[in-house]
């Protein structure tokens, strides 16, 4: 998959049960970068019919503030087919796919959104998707899953039912491994590694949840998803470069463009030693420091 692909800037995601009036309601004031209108866990099984019904009214009120919108839908075959004929309009950009299993079920869905799209007059690949990996056969899979389709523009672990699948506690110290190994396969394939280094359930300690944040983005990821309002300032303020990083990447890609004429191949900056990878780091941190000026731009 090419490494020049655009992709989301999706730094907070929130997940919102479609049938629940007042969370739906409120979820464009929390500032997320995209909110989950969630079909899954969140809703009970005799609730399930109705609550995709209600995708379609529910999609522009949460994104009346800019957010992107994101339905995560089941995984049964036959609920899965149900949801998809609910809710691919052109309101949802993107898909979560719950215990993505193969690449195999990925393009199976992409056939399903090819029909869909061409029938609604949408442009094809207008959905994209996310693949959650959650159990432990489909772990040693993930890189042939991110790469399945060019629907697929992130991967995620989801921790609790991972950790359920192979038997340990969903902790810190569990996760580091599956989820490093998420991010390897994410950059593999040139799509977003989302998540961070723990799991969701535990939202009320908002020090250690930055923590936890700031942990994950120095290991790799881009973003992450959520179940709480009060997480979502934390993972915008640090799935971005701070500013000393801006201001460092900018000095460190001057100096070594005005040294270029010397035919240098590394140059000392402030002391410490700058060759390519360096550079392409510091670019790099650029390209994403004034993508996400130019979406909060245009959100207003």
């Amino acid at each position: 998959m090419s490494e020049n692909r655009k992709l989301p800037i999706w730094r907070s995601m929130m997940f919102v049960p479609v049938n629940v009036d007042k969370f739906v309601d409120s979820a464009h004031t929390r500032g997320a970068d995209v909110i989950i209108l969630d079909l899954e866990d969140s809703i009970l099984p005799k609730d399930k019919e109705r609550a995709r019904t209600l995708v379609a009214a529910a999609a522009p009120k949460v994104a009346r503030a800019g957010a992107d919108v994101v339905v995560r839908i089941n995984r049964p075959w036959r609920l899965c087919l149900r949801d998809l004929e609910a809710v691919v309009s052109r309101e949802i950009c993107a898909l979560m796919l719950p215990k993505t299993e193969s690449a195999d079920h990925v393009r199976m869905v992409a056939e399903v959104l090819d029909e869909l799209e061409a029938e609604r007059g949408l442009p094809q690949g207008h959905t994209q998707l996310v693949a959650m990996i959650e159990s432990a056969a489909a772990f040693f899979r993930a890189q042939e899953i991110a790469a399945a389709h060019a629907r697929v523009v992130a991967l995620t672990l989801g921790a609790e039912d991972f950790a359920l699948s192979v038997g340990m506690v969903p902790e810190a110290e569990g996760l580091f491994y599956p989820k490093q190994q998420i991010v390897i396969a994410a950059r593999a394939a040139g799509v977003l590694p989302l998540g961070f280094i723990g799991t969701v359930a535990d939202y009320k300690d908002l020090v250690a949840f930055r923590a936890t944040a700031r942990r994950s983005r120095r290991l790799g990821f881009m973003g992450a998803s959520v179940i709480h309002p009060s997480q979502i300032a934390i993972l915008n303020a640090e799935f971005r470069p701070a500013p000393e990083e801006v201001l460092q990447a900018r000095k460190v890609v001057a100096a070594f463009e005005a040294a270029a004429g010397g035919n240098q191949g590394a140059i000392e900056v402030d002391g410490k030693m700058v060759d390519i990878p360096v550079v392409e780091r510091a670019r790099g941190t650029l390209a994403r420091h004034e993508a996400i000026e130019q979406r909060t731009k245009a959100r207003g």
